[in-house]
């Protein structure tokens, strides 16, 4: 399976967000692909990275759940199904539009434990730790919010019994088949999980120390067993007594990086609601959500720099229009990098970064005809002084979207970060290496930024869930994506798809992806885009074809209902009925 894996271009590999090799999940390009990943219309609808995930939320619906019902029970349904990338050990952002009612926006985000210090990530030598020593063990590991999430979202948003919304990742968890991916995934986190304690160990290899194969039934019965708890006790079961003692004791013996998270660290951790980060794109109004997610301002800037060039009569074959939209996430790239962070711990300038003039000076440093020779950061209004410091946000991750038919409708980004996480397994789930989401070293030029490790506070993220509207206020779409620091211009691509180019979601999905940070240049291989590389080059680019991790899902309002979309470049589908 190994031999499968495609490594990323070499220029490529200075960023952290392109720093793993990734598993190749389909042989078939995604635009002939494509026609396998949508579905609809239907009266209600779940799309989400693997189809048995989007049937369990497809039963909560039918049992008269809302959308915000199904999409807990199937971020409990990927928990068991896709552990590589998300679940109840990690965390998350959810943003939900009621049928009637204002927009919500949840912060799932996991958090730094109390021992936690900026210099958390630096060698005996004082300089920046390898990625991997980094994230594998208890010191990369987060306080999960996901259960607290969900939680927030039954609370406010939920009609059925919390219970209720657990009984189909139990029956998974009691025995499914192992998929090809899932399978694939195991093989490429061997090293995490084998390093990492032997709980992951016991639970993912036979009894020769050789990974699971795809075809092989799984059982994860203490992962059923926690399901159960949570389900008959509520949330508080996962951040007090036996659930929260296993997580201590498990980072804190674990055979990588232990490290002393304590039971008041989990005890203390709460959702926080926070508010959206909203504006226009030509008719239609986007929002998403605000810090420490980085999605809600990064999607928005990214558009809407482009509102004042002709996207949909330039067309999509077009290296012009992959151009400009480089050259937007290049300058939108860069003020995440310098402005972005936990909003309880540093000052967020969201208004400025979103206010429609400042946006309009950024988009006015976009030509058609040539590269920005170097894509700084701006100063918006109401900012402090700070310097930029990149991330190590890696590929990983899953997203999922619902709408129900009373005209609820929630996107949700949930992740565990890299492949397995930190490879550490408690009480039957992956625990996240969320906290190599932060900055390896606090200061850059003698500064601090706004990116480092410090006890409590939430990493940056690039988890971009988006709702966008029509001009009557309507939700038309809601998407998602995964992939790390890739998922801002994922998201942003499918919607230039969908508003610009008029393709239905699935299409939107498969088009092929462009990722410009910095000076890098990167189109996905084996596409139309790199055939577009002579033009780039001559645009001023230096482009590279590469593999790249992308994985989006999402809904569109179509003509008698919703339609599912999701990437068939994964194994995802959408259900409905």
């Amino acid at each position: 399976m190994i031999s499968r894996t495609l490594l990323l271009s070499a220029s490529l590999l200075a960023s952290a967000a392109f720093a793993q090799p990734i598993p190749k999940d389909a042989d078939s390009g995604p635009v002939q692909a494509a026609a396998q990943a949508g579905a609809g219309p239907f009266k209600a609808v779940v799309s989400a990275a693997n189809p048995t995930a989007s049937e369990a939320g497809v039963a909560i619906l039918k049992k008269g759940g809302s959308a915000a019902d199904a999409a807990i029970a199937t971020m409990l349904a990927l928990t068991v199904v896709e552990p590589q990338s998300s679940g109840i050990g990690g965390g998350g952002f959810i943003v939900h539009q009621p049928a009637n009612g204002p927009l919500g926006t949840i912060d799932g985000r996991e958090k730094a434990p109390g021992v936690a210090s900026p210099s958390q990530f630096l060698g005996a030598d004082g300089k920046p730790m390898p990625f991997m020593t980094a994230a594998t063990g208890g010191r990369s590991v987060g306080v999960p919010g996901n259960v607290a999430a969900a939680a927030e979202a039954h609370k406010r948003w939920g009609k059925l019994p919390w219970a209720a919304l657990f009984e189909p990742a139990i029956r998974l968890a009691e025995g499914f088949t192992i998929s090809p991916t899932m399978a694939r995934f195991i093989a490429f986190g061997q090293d995490s999980l084998k390093k990492a304690g032997p709980e992951g160990r016991a639970l993912y290899f036979d009894k020769d120390g050789a990974p699971l194969q795809a075809g092989q039934t799984f059982r994860n019965e203490k992962l059923a067993a926690t399901l159960r708890t949570i389900a008959a006790q509520g949330p508080e079961a996962f951040y007090t007594g036996a659930i929260a003692e296993g997580i201590v004791k498990t980072v804190s013996t674990a055979e990588a990086n232990p490290t002393a998270m304590t039971m008041a660290d989990l005890a203390a951790y709460r959702a926080r609601v926070r508010e959206p980060v909203c504006g226009t794109y030509r008719q239609w109004k986007v929002c998403g959500m605000g810090p420490p997610s980085s999605g809600g301002v990064g999607v928005l800037a990214m558009l809407k720099q482009l509102e004042r060039f002709d996207m949909k009569g330039l067309g999509m074959k077009n290296p012009v229009a992959w151009h400009l939209f480089g050259e937007s996430q290049r300058l939108a790239y860069a003020d995440r990098d310098k402005w972005l962070g936990d909003p309880e711990f540093v000052t967020v300038p969201v208004q400025g970064l979103t206010d429609p003039a400042y946006i309009a000076a950024r988009s006015a440093l976009i030509s058609a005809g040539g590269r920005i020779a170097k894509a700084e950061a701006g100063m918006p209004d109401n900012a402090p002084p700070r310097i930029a410091a990149a991330d190590n946000e890696v590929a990983g991750t899953t997203s999922f979207a619902v709408a129900d038919a009373a005209g609820n409708v929630v996107t949700w980004t949930s992740t565990v970060e890299k492949t397995f996480g930190s490879g550490l397994v408690s009480n039957g789930f992956v625990l996240n290496n969320e906290l190599t989401d932060f900055n390896f070293a606090p200061e850059d030029q003698g500064e601090l930024t706004a990116n480092r490790v410090q006890p409590g506070k939430r990493p940056r993220s690039s988890m971009s869930p988006t709702i966008v509207y029509d001009s009557k206020g309507k939700p038309v779409l809601a998407i998602g994506a995964a992939g790390g620091t890739t998922i801002i211009a994922q998201v942003a691509k499918a919607i230039i798809g969908v508003l610009d180019w008029g393709l239905p979601v699935e299409e939107a999905i498969a088009l092929p992806q462009l990722v410009a940070l910095g000076d890098r240049f990167a189109v996905e291989k084996g596409t139309m885009l790199e055939e577009m590389i002579p033009a780039f080059t001559a645009m001023g680019h230096a482009p590279v074809a590469t593999a790249l991790p992308l994985k989006l899902n999402g809904v569109q309002r179509v003509t008698g209902g919703w339609r599912g979309g999701a990437d068939a470049r994964g194994e995802g589908r959408p259900a409905g009925y």
